[in-house]
């Protein structure tokens, strides 16, 4: 045990529980560390991540902005301290610039900067920050990533990815680069343009399995079946999960689920196996081998509960959300049609309105959790460990007439949510606006209906696996507003 004299021990024993997800624990042992030691800031400091791994942002300001004030000249506290008033919904461009004058060279303080620029309503000032960083350094590729993120939000479909081709002209053999530009066009779904740069990266590069992969990916995804069966053989046994999800993919959307089936068993005990099991759940169903029903379809895995009495005001809550929806159209790689969502991690915020839904939205998740079936080794949702609840990401979306979410996934998460805020008033004819879970997405044309559709009411929350397709029924007109999260899986 770390004695309360021994300010090192203190400082390296928070941090490593912090780092282990051990905060909890590691709060009221710091809380006494700094009251012993006021004057150390390392201890202020990792008093400061312990808060921001509990997202309760306020008293992680607080520590940052004392451990700042003990070290003025410590860029790695300066930039916690940037990054915690960003999530906090607080001002955080000149926190951000005051750490990039301490680590002019640190490109995450430039993505904080670029990202506080954009939360202040200032996407032009965002742009050029990233413009001129990519001016300096044509081989950074989150900056091209970025960029190219921001370049879609502000409505450019046409160059938004433009910036990659000053980087192949810097450095034309550099297949990073060209994978760089060609990851980006699939998240759009350009795949003739992905082709296209392939076969550019190859004049220029020389052959290599990276645009081998690429052309697989791109003449699958446009449907291209027997192409696609030669190009994935030429790839020999597929040994990373992200390609053998892009294969799964392939062989649904070709009409051989059984062969789909065999080969994504084969992956469930491998890291990330969440991410093949939305496939092999709908391979199941259309063989009809039950064990998807295990998977998905027992009915406690899914909560439907009216929380509205335990928020103030939703329509207090509705204006709170508006006030952050300030992008301009939907983002590059999400199931957004027709609006916009929301950037950062929204359950981080300090706005009174935010902190009350976070307090019951926590709450739900917990009665969810309590009613669960027992633990079973190898199931997705059933885990043994199932606390403390933490968020993996946390955002709202705001939909207008026609809009609605594309089918799709979350299998970085554990369970996932729609909680409504506001609605249409004419919501209401048939099943306009309804979540939909268990339909697999458009692009694969499988024949598989959603098991289940639940009706949207305000103050409605509703969970779900992660694992679980899920999309909305197009609405005719007005708005949909909502708050949506993925839950963390504890460590197991």
């Amino acid at each position: 045990m770390t004695s309360p004299a021994d300010a090192d021990g203190l400082y390296a024993a928070g941090a490593r529980a912090v780092k282990l997800g051990l905060e909890d624990e590691a709060l009221p042992v710091l809380a006494a560390a700094v009251e012993r030691h006021p004057g150390d800031p390392r201890l202020w400091q990792v008093l400061g991540l312990a808060y921001r791994r509990r997202e309760d942002l306020t008293p992680a300001v607080a520590a940052f902005e004392k451990a700042a004030a003990l070290a003025p000249d410590d860029a790695l506290i300066a930039h916690s301290l940037a990054r915690a008033l960003l999530e906090a919904g607080l001002p955080s461009v000149d926190r951000f610039e005051r750490a990039l004058v301490l680590a002019p060279q640190e490109d995450a303080v430039i993505l904080g900067l670029v990202a506080a620029r954009f939360a202040e309503g200032r996407p032009d000032d965002a742009l050029a920050d990233v413009t001129a960083r990519l001016a300096a350094n044509p081989g950074w590729l989150p900056g091209h990533a970025s960029l190219s993120r921001l370049r879609w939000l502000t409505g450019d479909r046409e160059t938004f990815a433009s910036s990659l081709e000053a980087a192949v002209s810097w450095a034309p053999r550099d297949v990073l680069i060209w994978h760089e530009w060609a990851d980006i066009l699939i998240h759009a779904e350009r795949y003739d343009e992905v082709i296209a740069i392939v076969a550019r990266g190859r004049a220029a590069a020389g052959g290599h399995p990276v645009f081998d992969a690429l052309e697989a990916i791109a003449v699958a995804e446009k449907g291209e079946t027997d192409a696609a069966d030669a190009l994935f053989a030429g790839l020999g046994p597929i040994g990373q999960i992200g390609m053998a999800v892009r294969y799964l993919r392939h062989l649904l959307r070709s009409g051989r689920p059984a062969e789909a089936a065999r080969f994504g068993e084969q992956w469930l005990g491998e890291a990330a196996s969440d991410s093949v099991r939305p496939y092999l759940a709908s391979a199941w169903r259309l063989t009809g081998d039950p064990r998807w029903q295990a998977q998905e379809g027992d009915p406690r895995l899914i909560g439907v509960y009216d929380i509205g009495d335990a928020i103030p005001s939703l329509p207090a809550l509705a204006e709170r959300l508006r006030t952050l929806h300030h992008s301009f159209g939907q983002p590059l790689d999400q199931s957004v049609r027709g609006g916009t969502q929301t950037d950062g991690p929204l359950f981080s915020r300090i706005e009174p309105e935010i902190r009350t839904l976070r307090a019951a939205i926590v709450a739900a998740v917990e009665r969810h959790i309590s009613q669960l079936p027992a633990p079973q080794p190898g199931h997705p949702s059933l885990v043994a460990r199932r606390a403390p609840v933490r968020f993996a990401g946390s955002w709202s979306v705001r939909l207008a007439g026609a809009g609605f979410h594309a089918n799709h996934l979350h299998p970085q998460g554990w369970i996932s949510s729609a909680f409504y805020v506001a609605l249409p008033e004419a919501m209401g004819r048939g099943e306009e606006g309804w979540l939909k879970l268990g339909e697999p997405e458009a692009a694969l044309g499988l024949d598989l209906a959603p098991f289940r559709t639940i009706e949207p009411r305000p103050g409605r929350l509703v969970l779900f696996p992660s694992t679980l397709w899920h999309g909305t029924i197009p609405f005719a007109e007005g708005e949909r507003l909502t708050v949506a999260f993925d839950v963390a899986k504890p460590p197991q």
